[in-house]
């Protein structure tokens, strides 16, 4: 009998009253059986840590994340299975696998919100600090588990059967099956297997071109392109038909309406446009975007996740005065039962606090101590008011339509307006934002998935006091090497290029620079050029110490536009589409320098399609995406709608067949590779050595064939799983698996 057959009745019973009366969870409260385990806490931990590590790879290429928690459980359920055939030792309970998953789904979460706030440090001219990224990963991580502690009883208990948590119910139905067999777990490794292999091929060995493209006959401007990634394709089939096609909508109007418009009505001008610094004639497709459509794709994200939280605007009313009316009558108080059992109240207040006294005392907020307090503050009162929110919308529509970018831009929006009414609006200021809104959104992200994981060991039977004692070492862990992860990314593909159509004409005044580097043996001084000032492209550029001419351009690989170095080696470049908003929206309030006629189409193009019945939010990540990123997109969700059609399924509801999993070993397989070929760049020479395009595979990289040929292979396996030809369970069974895209509403 399934979780949700056994709480049916008593559900329908209570559903209108605060707690349910009569509810049995899969294991009684009496019954004492293994769950705090260190094997159980140590294997969460790095299964955290690989996938939270995968979903910053994929929150910096398309800004959205996948939920972690199903997969977790289910390699969980695999692995123990495993060593207890291999060792003889017992199995894992239930409950051990329970605890797995919940510290195992702190990463993801955590990466979300790293990843679309920090590397707009970059935009701003700053460098990235790995220790500034762990700061706040680790505070973002904690303030969402402490706050969600005493919203528990609130919101999982009492309001148990009307706030349904999808993905947790559907993770506790994964738990419970999994304790009388199946072989899901062989399905993840095998999408792990098949994608990890393909992306080392494609990326390291340059087997085959990785973004096959074709310019549109007699149109200028207009082109083609796909990134043959199965990862993406993994993505698309998630998130499914519609959502695919309006992300698929955004790209077309992008590459094929506004580019193509650019470059007609622009096409004679002799002088460049601002905010370009060369003429719209000379422009590539490619230059066009970085230029133009960018801000436009920027002005709609911002629009369309300011929508998405007007929408929720009901609910978060009543998630702010119901959590409170419940947390003054019982929030704080612990039942005798196991199941009843929380972290103390004094630690959660005393854990805020502490959380303050750090912020004030360190480098987080670069002003004076009075701005550390209050940006402390504010902290701690936004991380209250989003946690509670994030939480109940968790509750009520799931992970995938959690607006935590909207609740983002408020913060970050509402923090640069009271620093402007004080009259902070220097460049420490700006990164004072950025940090706060970054704490925030991390706390908000893992507040939505705590109350998930909470949910699921309330459907099975856990501990409370386990479970988020178990999400805080998975959130402090996961914290910690995300830091390193994404300063990894982004090293590992910064371009330093000394070619003359990268560097600006005009000099620096080396007076005025005090921060000095050494490169190649020489000494230079750095001028960050944060506006478009004088023709100077924005950017970091090394200047010879005496002339202040400009010799070296240091392109990171976020949000960067050199995608190949001086000798001809390509590298992958992330577009990051929230991290720009984000460095947009500071901009914009804090000095005013926003090219406001392009964010304002932006936005109109996200009120147009929000009125005209399309998803804004989805259609916006689209413009600003390249093309190329959502057309793999577009394919797995075409797949997944080929396969709901065939085996009749409703397209409303989460497919419980293999390819759901699969998808989820591609999404992990590519990553993860992405992210080894990422540290062998690191290493002098390694990625050159690799490259066999000019010798192996010399011929396949001369035409797009090859490329479409993998990817369809590819797709193919993905679609005989979906329809249940390859890679079947061998008990079948009834499960709504619940992976969802997590935000951004897609």
């Amino acid at each position: 009998m399934s979780v949700t057959e056994k709480t049916a009745g008593s559900v329908a019973e209570s559903a209108a009253s605060e707690d349910v009366k009569g509810f049995q969870p899969f294991v009684s409260p009496q019954q004492t059986t293994p769950e705090l385990t260190w094997t159980a806490v140590g294997l969460g931990a790095v299964l955290g840590i690989i996938f939270g590590a995968s979903s910053l790879y994929l929150v910096l290429k398309v800004g959205m994340t996948v939920s972690a928690s199903i997969p977790v459980a289910v390699l969980s359920i695999t692995i123990f299975r495993a060593l207890s055939k291999a060792f003889g030792i017992r199995r894992a309970s239930l409950l051990e696998n329970n605890i797995v998953q919940t510290t195992g789904s702190a990463g993801e979460s955590i990466a979300f919100g790293v990843g679309v706030t920090m590397p707009a440090l970059m935009i701003l001219g700053y460098d990235m600090e790995v220790s500034r990224v762990m700061l706040v990963s680790c505070l973002g991580g904690l303030l969402g588990i402490l706050m969600m502690v005493p919203l528990r009883r609130a919101f999982i208990v009492k309001q148990h059967g009307t706030l349904t948590y999808p993905e947790g119910t559907a993770c506790a139905e994964v738990l419970i099956v999994g304790e009388k067999g199946g072989s899901s777990g062989r399905t993840v490794f095998v999408g792990f297997g098949l994608s990890f292999l393909y992306q080392f091929m494609m990326q390291a060995l340059k087997s085959w071109q990785e973004y096959p493209r074709r310019a549109i006959g007699q149109i200028q401007g207009a082109e083609v392109a796909l990134e043959a990634s199965p990862l993406l394709m993994g993505v698309g089939y998630i998130i499914g038909f519609r959502i695919s096609c309006v992300m698929a909508g955004g790209g077309l109007m992008a590459a094929l309406l506004l580019t193509p418009a650019i470059k007609f009505f622009g096409g004679d001008s002799l002088v460049p446009i601002k905010p370009a610094s060369m003429p719209i004639a000379q422009m590539s497709p490619k230059e066009i975007r970085d230029y133009y459509i960018l801000y436009i794709g920027a002005g709609a994200v911002a629009a369309g996740g300011i929508i998405s939280l007007f929408q929720a605007a009901p609910l978060i009313v009543s998630s702010i005065t119901g959590g409170l009316r419940d947390i003054r009558s019982k929030g704080g108080s612990t039942g005798r039962l196991r199941t009843d059992r929380d972290l103390p109240l004094w630690i959660v207040i005393a854990g805020a606090l502490a959380l303050v006294a750090v912020i004030a005392s360190s480098h987080l907020i670069p002003t004076d101590r009075t701005g550390r307090i209050v940006g402390g503050l504010l902290v701690l009162a936004f991380g209250f008011l989003f946690v509670t929110v994030s939480s109940r919308l968790t509750g009520e529509i799931g992970s995938s339509s959690n607006p935590i970018s909207g609740m983002t831009v408020a913060t970050l929006l509402l923090t640069c307006l009271i620093f402007v009414l004080q009259g902070w609006v220097g460049r420490e200021f700006q990164m004072a934002a950025l940090s706060i809104a970054a704490v925030v959104c991390i706390a908000a992200s893992n507040g939505g998935t705590t109350s998930q994981d909470l949910k699921t060991g309330y459907l099975v039977g856990g501990t409370p006091r386990s479970q988020q004692i178990a999400i805080l070492v998975g959130a402090l862990t996961s914290a910690v090497c995300i830091g390193f992860t994404l300063l990894v990314l982004n090293d590992a593909s910064t371009v330093y290029t000394s070619k003359s159509e990268y560097l600006p004409k005009v000099k620096a005044a080396v007076g005025d620079l005090t921060e000095t580097t050494t490169y190649q043996g020489h000494s230079y001084k750095v001028w960050r050029v944060k506006d478009d000032v004088k023709g100077v492209v924005p950017g970091k550029y090394l200047v010879d110490s005496t002339s202040g001419e400009a010799k070296w351009l240091v392109d990171p690989a976020i949000n960067g536009r050199v995608d190949a170095r001086d000798d001809g080696t390509k590298v992958t470049k992330y577009d990051a589409p929230k991290a720009r908003l984000m460095a947009l929206i500071i901009s914009g309030v804090m000095d005013n320098s926003l090219p406001r006629i392009l964010v304002f189409l932006g936005v109109m193009i996200a009120i147009v399609m929000q009125l005209a019945g399309v998803p804004a939010l989805a259609f916006a990540v689209g413009v600003y995406l390249p093309l190329a990123t959502s057309a793999p997109i577009f394919v797995g969700g075409c797949l997944r709608a080929l396969v709901d059609r065939v085996r009749k399924s409703d397209p409303e509801k989460s497919d419980s067949s293999p390819a759901v999993l699969l998808s989820c070993g591609y999404i992990a397989g590519g990553a993860i590779a992405g992210i080894l070929i990422a540290v062998l760049a690191v290493i002098p020479g390694a990625v050159k050595r690799l490259d066999l395009s000019g010798s192996t595979f010399k011929t396949w990289n001369e035409n797009a064939y090859p490329a479409l040929a993998a990817f369809g292979v590819m797709a193919a396996v993905l679609l005989l799983a979906g329809l249940g030809a390859i890679l079947r369970d061998k008990e079948p069974r009834e499960i709504d698996c619940g992976i969802v895209a997590t935000e951004e509403n897609l």
